[in-house]
């Protein structure tokens, strides 16, 4: 690893590669955010960098200082994480359909003292509620904004002439940034992570992904959290390659941009590869002579998909990572069979990285094939706990406790496989986007025509899950979905968590202590 933070990855792709393309907006950005397209070359990211540093300098950003970020996907979102890292403040970013409900969590608990955003298209109130929020906590957040800002907003931009500034960045083991992640407990989760923890896990990629200065990395998932920063941001700096963005997700523009940009490398879910594999005619016209891989996640690959996509040239990379920092990948080079690896990991056997299956009940470690247990992770990848967290995350050996079910595959040992059986955690992941059920159930709680509820994922061709909710009504109510649409959106709710499908039922399935057998209400929605 030559570069010892992001920092200078992206200082050193600037000096080696400076005329050479490095990040681009997707061409449909006026549709979501003010501006035309931009087109950077690396000495103008470098430059963009600097300026904006300097910038957020003068609003008091500085060392150890968290500057929470809402953004879409344009250049502007890296560019001001890659600048928080330059003058050593720690960036907070928080997806765009977050709201008052996770916002008035997320930045106190952070301790945030500057905001950067925007007004958009799809949230022309943007700024005035953010401003409401502020004042409501009674915090001396600032709030910073890119184009036309109204009266107490600070207005940024982008500047990529030459730079005199000098900023003394953050170090390898200072918190380069803080994502947020949906725990099972129904409050969202901050999960720190510093330079070193970035770096190993984007070394990983790029050795197992095979990037090089000369890939072109379309990039579909926001860039607020692992996929997003660990897959994407952070492997484009140490190739130093080029990054084109993508709002999620417009089929046609995303299929537009890989034949118009010659895309080498991207990140697509399971649902939107078999639909794309078994529709040809979506496919003219659209070239994909360059695409090398695309890797796929968060759900179950399919075996035909895997070798469908292999047959046309193009491997499929079977992917498993968290916010928290345990990653696999399951490549070609590894896995050769494509049923096999649309299936199985390999044992994650890098330098510094340890795995244990855990057997739920008894504490045991297993070693034998075909015992389902809980997979737990260490090593250079994984974050050191929580935002304001007792460290109940980890076990007693250390290790990070993931919530998922493998097993070991019977008859392999070089490389000894894993298969991913279930979440533990109850969690539903709609679009690559992870949602506790438990936050969920506790919000529509507070309706007075709701008794009880249970929140489950049920399965979507595009987006691989969407939520519902059984109910139990109370005593001559019949709650419908709008109104728990409704009552959610009063609270004022990440729209991606919104139920999409309601059943009303007399009482909910419980096992013999009482717990809600949600595998027993997904069934009921399998199909």
């Amino acid at each position: 690893m030559s570069a010892l933070t992001i920092d200078q990855a992206i200082r050193s792709a600037a000096r080696l590669r400076p005329e050479a393309v490095a990040l681009v907006d997707a061409p449909n950005r006026d549709d979501f955010f003010g501006g035309s397209s931009r087109r950077l070359t690396w000495r103008e990211v470098d430059r963009a960098v600097d300026n904006l540093g300097a910038s957020l300098a003068l609003l008091g950003a500085g060392p150890g200082a968290p500057v929470a970020i809402q953004l879409p996907n344009v250049v502007e979102l890296p560019l001001t994480i890659l600048a928080c890292g330059r003058i050593g403040a720690t960036a907070v970013p928080f997806p765009i359909q977050h709201r008052r409900h996770e916002l008035e969590f997320g930045l106190p608990t952070a301790g945030v003292k500057i905001m950067v955003t925007a007004t958009r298209p799809d949230r022309p109130d943007q700024l005035e509620a953010v401003g409401a929020l502020v004042k409501e906590l009674e915090s001396d957040i600032r709030v910073a904004a890119f184009g036309s800002s109204p009266t107490g907003v600070e207005s940024l931009s982008i500047d990529t002439s030459e730079s005199a500034h000098r900023h003394i960045g953050l170090g390898p083991d200072d918190v380069t940034t803080v994502c947020w992640t949906s725990g099972t407990t129904g409050t969202p989760k901050g999960v720190p992570r510093t330079g070193v923890m970035w770096l190993a896990s984007g070394q990983f990629q790029v050795d197992q992904l095979e990037l090089a200065a000369d890939d072109r990395i379309l990039c579909p998932f926001p860039v607020v959290n692992m996929a997003g920063i660990g897959g994407m941001l952070v492997p484009w700096a140490m190739a130093g390659a080029a990054l084109f963005l993508h709002q999620p997700l417009d089929l046609g523009v995303f299929l537009s941009q890989l034949t118009s940009e010659a895309i080498t490398y991207t990140v697509a879910p399971p649902p939107l590869l078999n639909m794309l594999l078994a529709n040809e005619a979506m496919l003219e016209g659209v070239d994909l002579s360059n695409v090398r891989k695309i890797s796929s996640g968060s759900a179950p690959l399919d075996p035909w998909m895997v070798e469908g996509w292999d047959k046309r040239g193009i491997e499929i990379v079977n992917v498993f990572g968290s916010n928290e920092g345990a990653t696999m990948l399951s490549t070609r080079e590894v896995v050769p069979d494509p049923g096999e690896r649309a299936r199985f990991f390999p044992r994650p056997d890098r330098e510094g990285v340890h795995v244990r299956l855990v057997d739920l009940t008894s504490g045991a470690d297993i070693s034998e094939p075909g015992i389902p247990g809980e997979l737990r992770f260490s090593g250079p990848t994984v974050f050191d706990g929580y935002l304001q967290s007792s460290g109940e995350e980890f076990d007693a050996q250390g290790y990070y406790r993931t919530g998922d079910i493998f097993e070991w595959v019977p008859e392999t040992t070089d490389p000894q496989l894993l298969r991913f059986v279930d979440r533990a955690k109850d969690i539903i992941i709609r679009g690559g986007m992870n949602i506790s059920a438990a936050e969920v159930e506790g919000l529509i709680s507070g309706l007075d025509s709701v008794v009880e509820c249970a929140a489950v994922g049920y399965p979507d061709s595009t987006l691989g899950e969407r939520v519902g909710v059984f109910v139990v009504a109370a005593p001559e109510s019949e709650p419908t979905l709008q109104e728990v649409i409704e009552h959610l959106r009063a609270q004022e709710v990440a729209s991606y968590k919104l139920p999409e499908r309601i059943e009303l039922v007399e009482a909910l399935p419980r096992n013999p202590v009482g717990k809600v057998t949600k595998p027993e209400l997904r069934e009921r929605w399998a199909e």
